[in-house]
């Protein structure tokens, strides 16, 4: 029996009796475009509806959200097969009652393990559905394989680009990249649109429009519009502070912004596409399942 199969099975087990998360994948098509920026926000402004929210922050090797908030946790989550820590371990506190879990080194150190060490982590992803209402993956920029294994498991992506042609250019070609993966399908990928930096709500939509003509027309893809934030001098005063802007200046212009964000998804969440949603633990059973392809 493979390291998928197992996989499989185990999950087969459990999954009547546990507790799925909505997992939100936030990603985009270059860097600099303030993705982690968003993720970290929006979990504080979807924590401030009643939700429990933790933060993955699989941008692995830089880990952005950390160095965002100053705060270095003391495990990620492949120290639960190779340290054996459990899931509370691994989950370090954050402002406004989020939690995050550090990816580590990347999804390579979950490959090749053994029954027991499949067992350790399903057990643990399972823990971390049960735990959190929403996990909010905060991917690597760009379409590195790491970053695309993410997308093509996940049902609910949140794609975050800016005005300049550029940043456009690049959130097309992540599309264009997707849309030509195996194992892509659109009826179970939902992408959101959010432009982020924008002079004003007319500017988010005409980015909107830009992205998704070319991708309906070249790709038949179908692109939802979330909404925009604005370009604020508050959010680049709180960077500096390590202090998430939704906190330090709850009433600035991007602040109210993605709270309005927060709503709109968590007004949504009805209406996703329920049959694809599995949770954290489906999402690493899916990328476990095509490695082993």
């Amino acid at each position: 029996m493979d390291q998928a199969e197992q996989l499989r099975n185990i999950i087969k087990k459990q999954t009547r009796h546990h507790h799925l998360a909505r997992v939100i994948t936030v990603t985009s098509g270059k860097g600099g475009v303030g993705k982690s920026n968003i993720s970290l926000n929006l979990a504080i402004q979807l924590s401030k509806l009643g939700k429990k929210v933790v933060i993955f922050d699989a941008d692995f090797g830089l880990a952005n959200i950390e160095v965002m908030l100053g705060i270095r946790p003391g495990y990620n989550l492949s120290d639960v097969i190779f340290k054996g820590k459990n899931v509370n371990e691994i989950i370090t506190s954050g402002p406004g009652n989020i939690g995050f879990v550090s990816g580590g080194s990347g999804v390579n150190e979950l490959i090749n393990l053994n029954s027991d060490q499949i067992h350790l982590l399903v057990n643990v992803l399972y823990e971390l559905d049960n735990i959190a209402d929403i996990i909010i993956i905060d991917t690597g920029a760009g379409i590195s394989e790491n970053v695309m294994e993410m997308i093509l498991s996940s049902s609910e992506i949140l794609l975050v680009t800016t005005p300049e042609p550029a940043s456009i250019t690049d959130a097309y070609a992540l599309l264009k990249t997707l849309k030509h993966k195996e194992g892509y399908d659109k009826d179970i990928l939902k992408i959101h649109v959010l432009g982020n930096r924008t002079q004003n709500i007319d500017e988010g939509r005409d980015l909107f429009f830009k992205l998704d003509s070319v991708a309906e027309k070249f790709l038949g893809m179908d692109l939802d519009f979330l909404g925009s934030v604005p370009f604020d001098n508050l959010l680049l005063k709180s960077v500096m502070k390590q202090r998430p802007v939704s906190l330090a200046f709850p009433n600035s212009p991007s602040s109210r912004a993605i709270q309005e964000l927060a709503i709109i998804l968590e007004n949504n969440s009805s209406r996703r596409i329920t049959a694809a949603a599995s949770g954290l633990s489906g999402l690493f059973t899916k990328i476990i399942k095509n490695r082993n392809r």
